[in-house]
């Protein structure tokens, strides 16, 4: 083979690896050009090729992985041949079927020298496998086993940063703060209760300058993938696990090491499930985020009107743009899903107008307002101590239809808050555990806006703990201790409401701050929340006797708002205003709805 000055010229144009590659393909097959000067061309290639110093792309992938001498060789002839058909064509003279494809181990031992050199370039233990670079595929002989080059490193050497394409979904790429000096340790194990704090706690702890955060991946190519991404990118792996980390997971720890790993849980995992490898061990904090931070994200001087986790002010950051950058919008999507699910929500609207309640009773529930309002000025700035949780815990009890709703209601909106109706029957469940996870979801949701959770019928979820009598009673007795847990971490109000208010259990009672008592209303408050309810919107009305009304029927509130109700669409139907035939024929209704008595001299017009 004879060699033009245009043939040097262009190789000397070409990449160190290109370089190495052709001269070892010619040292192999070309049979016309001087032996000495192939061996000459082929050191000097591969002496450029193992400096370490370069800034081209093959070098830098190779310096991530720790590949260097026969592997660094090997993966220069994988690169070469994956990306020129001509290259190709010429290892079919390599290998011992004679078929055109990839490089097989066999022609790989020939090109390098030695099978010493290949094992060390593709074995098991070698730094491409580490590294996820390469596969081996056998189809016979070991000699005759093919060498396949993942296409993601070839597109990474070709300058295309895309990510590859087995990536577990939700992959991406952190960088760590640059303001702290690496800590260089290779292996962090993180557990809290919040995402973002755990991400912080890694980087304080980092030994690159960027993570690849991900979820466990669920099928080998996405372990692959990951490691080889990683190493692309010269970047460390953060592992978020749910649950438990498999033994794919391990396997890959304790195999990869020249990727900087963390794991992040919520729960410390169990040393069983931890890879051998040495590994510093962290708990991150679950602090609410400060006004620095609050304004780092929505810009300087603005509120800090919700108290948010750190994970919950990402996610409405995020969402904060698909909203028209209407904070409290973003606030209210974040608790959308959750929330959505186990209880219904409710647009406070009613005011203190709308509340006809005894003096005493009204300065209770002002109570509840100040002790949310006051809670960052007396445990913050003042520093007292808090026997529980900052949150307020409040009992309304009476009977049905006497004004808790309402009353709840009227909280909520004086305290700019949104009112979250529990669904007891969503949230309860007769399998194990599983009412504890609803009631963490819906209390974990609830606390980024501080919103007012609204238990109605409390009594059957927070109910005297019994005589374990079963494992059902046992296991009940636990989800009520678990809410008491969770009522003194909330941050919010919360709103009991019963009708039996003795059966709830003592333990609840010891952290419930107000015991508002809701009665049948007297003669006077019966009159003015008549008087109320047909005030409303624009009802035409004609000879109506409050006095009657009031004096005759002994009932609560509810029922008188819905025999008002009742009565407008009688009025509307015949097309006249509303008179007390109307209401009477309406509370004649709402009694046999309730199997009361009907006595005729009450009902006579």
């Amino acid at each position: 083979m004879t060699t033009t000055v245009s043939d040097t010229a262009q190789e000397a144009a070409q990449p160190p690896f290109l370089r190495f590659a052709d001269a070892a393909l010619a040292r192999a097959l070309d049979t016309d050009t001087d032996p000495v000067l192939l061996e000459h061309r082929l050191a000097h290639a591969r002496a450029e090729l193992a400096l370490t110093g370069s800034a081209d792309a093959f070098s830098t992938v190779c310096t991530n992985a720790g590949a260097n001498g026969a592997a660094r060789e090997l993966l220069a002839l994988l690169v070469a041949c994956e990306s020129d058909l001509a290259r190709t064509a010429r290892v079919s003279a390599l290998r011992d079927d004679g078929r055109s494809g990839r490089l097989t181990l066999g022609a790989a031992a020939r090109l390098l020298g030695s099978t010493s050199a290949c094992v060390e370039a593709a074995g098991p233990a070698s730094s491409l496998q580490r590294a996820a670079f390469v596969e081996l595929v056998q189809r016979g002989p070991w000699a005759s086993t093919e060498i396949a080059l993942a296409p993601g490193v070839v597109w990474a050497i070709a300058g295309d940063p895309s990510p590859d394409p087995d990536l577990p979904s939700g992959a991406w790429l952190m960088e760590t703060p640059s303001t702290t000096e690496p800590v260089d340790d290779d292996f962090v194990v993180v557990s809290g209760p919040d995402p973002v704090r755990r991400r912080d706690a890694v980087g304080l702890h980092r030994a690159a300058s960027a993570y690849l955060v991900s979820p466990v991946p669920a099928h080998p190519a996405g372990w692959a993938a990951l490691v080889r991404e990683a190493t692309v990118t010269g970047s460390g792996v953060l592992l978020e696990v749910d649950e438990a980390l498999p033994a794919e997971g391990r396997r890959w720890i304790e195999r990869a090491v020249h990727l900087p790993w963390a794991l992040s849980s919520l729960d410390e995992l169990a040393l069983g499930e931890l890879p051998s490898r040495p590994r510093v061990e962290v708990r991150a904090g679950d602090d609410v985020v400060s006004p620095q931070e609050w304004e780092s994200v929505f810009g300087p001087g603005a509120e800090h009107r919700h108290r948010l986790t750190a994970h919950q002010l990402e996610q409405v950051s995020q969402a904060l743009p698909a909203v028209g950058g209407d904070l409290d919008l973003a606030v209210r999507r974040l608790l959308a899903g959750p929330l959505g699910r186990l209880a219904r929500r409710i647009r406070p609207r009613k005011t203190w107008d709308d509340l006809i309640l005894s003096e005493p009773r009204t300065d209770q529930l002002r109570t509840i307002v100040a002790r949310f309002r006051q809670a960052g000025r007396v445990y913050d700035e003042w520093g007292v101590t808090a026997a529980s949780g900052r949150g307020v815990v409040a009992l309304f009890s009476g009977p049905s239809g006497t004004g808790k709703s309402l009353a709840a209601e009227v909280v909520a909106h004086t305290l700019g808050l949104d009112l979250y109706r529990v669904d007891l029957s969503s949230v309860v469940s007769k399998y194990v555990g599983e009412t504890e996870q609803n009631l963490e979801k819906l209390f974990a949701a609830a606390s980024a806006g501080s919103s007012v959770l609204f238990f109605d019928e409390a009594d059957s979820l927070f109910g005297k703990r019994s005589e374990v009598k079963d494992g059902r009673d046992r296991y009940a007795n636990l989800e009520v201790s678990y809410l008491l847990q969770r009522l003194e971490s909330y941050d919010g109000v919360v709103v009991l409401a019963t009708n039996l208010p003795k059966n709830i259990d003592e333990a609840f009672l010891r952290r419930i701050h107000e015991v508002v008592p809701f009665s049948m209303p007297g003669v006077e408050e019966r009159r003015a929340i008549w008087a109320h309810h047909l005030a409303s919107g624009d009802i035409p009305t004609a000879d109506i006797d409050l006095d009657r009304l009031a004096e005759r029927f002994e009932i609560a509130g509810g029922l008188i708002r819905n025999a008002v109700v009742a009565g407008a669409f009688r009025a509307a139907d015949e097309g006249r205003p509303l008179d007390m035939d109307h209401l009477l024929s309406a509370l004649a209704g709402e009694y046999k709805k309730l199997g009361r008595i009907l006595r005729a001299e009450d009902f006579d017009a």
